[in-house]
């Protein structure tokens, strides 16, 4: 009967503490807040110093991801700023729990995004100006939980200025690329979205008809080594006919650089240069 009585008592005991585990409360996350202040260079300093301007630049950074993984790869959380106006647009403000963290952040103001997940791409329907940072942080109870984050920038920029006078009736102008990158790899910045002889359509305004002197700009992502692809340039009337034409090879681009060239498109006999602009990084410029 003791026997028995001692095993009964053990099979309640050891129920007790089961059920005093199986009901416990899960360990709560423990977690702190960061505000990170994106910093960089972004300030429109690619601006003309001619009177036209085919293309619309100058314009702030219109979004903002952030992307937060563990020291696994794992993606934990995901931010996406896009009100410009809002007060902590630029100032992303995350609960990050104890560890480490990689966050990867994007800065940009081009058109159309799409940001892939699983592939880890954000790619553009039309790029323009993006800045880009990897950073790591371990916390811990004593982190300071705010911090400023530099970020780089990623695109190449190519700057045409036609020095020969634009007809009445050209009404476009066409650039086309025979390699261009449209996204990039939000986790190393590398460019991705390779893309063949794709037209980009700029419209001529009335105001730059009849000047000398007008630009014409694209961006596109770059490695920070340098690498060159042939660019079509042309012009059209309203109806389709080709005004002028001509075929830059192996023009040269790099990320943080502008690539200046300019020339006659509409006269006969010109040839357009290739030249530096210092701005940002020792820039590069040529002729057709």
């Amino acid at each position: 009967m003791k026997k028995l009585i001692l095993a009964v008592a053990a099979c309640l005991s050891l129920a007790a503490c089961t059920q005093n585990e199986l009901g416990s409360e899960p360990q709560q996350i423990k977690t702190k807040k960061f505000t990170f202040t994106l910093k960089g260079d972004f300030s429109d300093q690619w601006k003309p110093v001619t009177r036209g301007y085919l293309s619309a630049d100058g314009k702030d950074l219109t979004d903002v991801w952030v992307l937060d993984y563990d020291a696994d790869g794992n993606l934990l959380q995901q931010l996406h700023q896009a009100d410009a106006t809002a007060d902590d647009f630029g100032r992303p403000v995350m609960q990050l729990a104890y560890g480490q963290h990689r966050v990867y952040f994007v800065a940009s103001r081009g058109l159309s995004p799409v940001l892939d997940t699983s592939a880890k791409t954000l790619t553009f329907g039309s790029v323009r100006d993006t800045f880009w940072k990897r950073y790591d942080v371990t916390v811990v109870a004593t982190s300071n939980g705010n911090r400023a984050v530099t970020l780089d920038r990623l695109v190449t920029k190519l700057r045409l200025t036609f020095t020969d006078e634009i007809p009445a009736e050209a009404a476009t102008i066409l650039l086309t690329p025979a390699t261009w990158y449209y996204g990039l790899d939000y986790t190393t910045g590398q460019p991705v979205s390779e893309t063949a002889n794709r037209t980009t359509e700029i419209s001529i305004p009335d105001a730059n008809k009849g000047q000398t002197g007008a630009q014409a700009s694209i961006f596109g992502f770059s490695t920070a080594d340098e690498w060159t692809t042939d660019v079509a340039i042309s012009s059209k009337t309203a109806s389709g006919e080709v005004l002028g034409s001509t075929t830059l090879s192996a023009v040269p681009f790099k990320s943080n650089r502008v690539t200046d060239f300019s020339g006659p498109l509409f006269s006969a006999g010109g040839s357009m240069s290739l030249s530096l602009n210092g701005e940002w990084e020792d820039s590069y410029h040529g002729s057709w």
